[in-house]
């Protein structure tokens, strides 16, 4: 391939991106320049049982929904994909709100098979995370940013000067003797009827711990609660600035079909 060529392809302005959940699937075109979707999110609800055959043949819909638009990037054109469970190369390693069949599955040929494309397969916080410090609050940010999403448990993606450091998995640092994730979630708050400003202790100790061990740059916090974040951040005490996610729910979608393009050799 030619100089030229080589340029050429890295100009690659759209990919697919797919967000797989434990209740919903949702899939979206992505503008690579700007980290936006072009048009609407299209969802399906995620199978019961999710088994890695049913949800691969819903992810298989979305695709096939989304490569009817427009806009929509060449059928051969690779796919990124997030998924709840620790991604080893391709493989899962573990199964977050999704049937446990996948533990060892290799999530990377399955699609693969399934979509006849290329695919890339990753973690979603760091799908998130990654989406986060190009387009999103670490946009632009020198060192490394840190996002951590507060939901059922605890997710997070570390991104170090553009650079993706995957499977981090911070929800299950042992603090106090507990897993983090069963005592700062957004579902640990609930389950134990916290105010804000108990709440806010409990992630002044998580967060105090994690910025000791990572001095990152900046924190962005993710998840539903993060809507919420006036409650709670002003109340931490931390050295790292630390904001809320900007991309919200689009953040996976977005991630995911970065690491895609840049994977493939599509993206810079």
């Amino acid at each position: 391939m030619s100089k030229d060529e080589k340029n050429k392809k890295n100009t690659v302005s759209t990919a697919i991106g797919v967000d797989i959940g434990g209740t919903g699937i949702k899939g979206g075109i992505v503008d690579l320049k700007k980290g936006k979707l072009i048009g609407s999110r299209f969802r399906i609800d995620t199978p019961t049982p999710s088994t890695p055959e049913a949800v691969a043949e819903v992810v298989r819909q979305i695709v096939e929904e989304l490569g009817t638009r427009d806009q929509s990037p060449a059928g051969d054109a690779p796919v990124g994909i997030t998924f709840p469970a620790i991604i080893h190369e391709g493989v899962a390693l573990s199964a977050a709100n999704v049937d446990t069949s996948w533990i060892d599955t290799d999530v990377d040929t399955l699609f693969t098979d399934v979509l006849k494309r290329p695919v890339q397969v990753m973690n979603d916080a760091d799908a998130a995370g990654l989406a986060e410090a190009r387009y999103g609050a670490g946009a632009g940010v020198k060192g490394s940013v840190m996002l951590i999403t507060l939901g059922t448990g605890i997710g997070s993606g570390l991104v170090h000067n553009g650079v993706l450091v995957p499977n981090l998995e911070l929800g299950h640092l042992e603090i106090d003797g507990h897993d983090a994730e069963t005592q700062a979630s957004a579902s640990a708050r609930e389950r134990d009827d916290l105010s804000w400003e108990e709440y806010a202790v409990r992630l002044q100790r998580y967060f105090s711990h994690v910025e000791f061990l990572f001095s990152p740059r900046l924190f962005v916090v993710g998840g539903g609660i993060s809507k919420r974040s006036q409650d709670f951040l002003p109340q931490l005490d931390l050295r790292t600035p630390i904001e809320p996610a900007h991309l919200k729910n689009n953040a996976g979608i977005v991630g995911g079909a970065l690491q895609s393009a840049i994977h493939h050799g599509l993206h810079d």
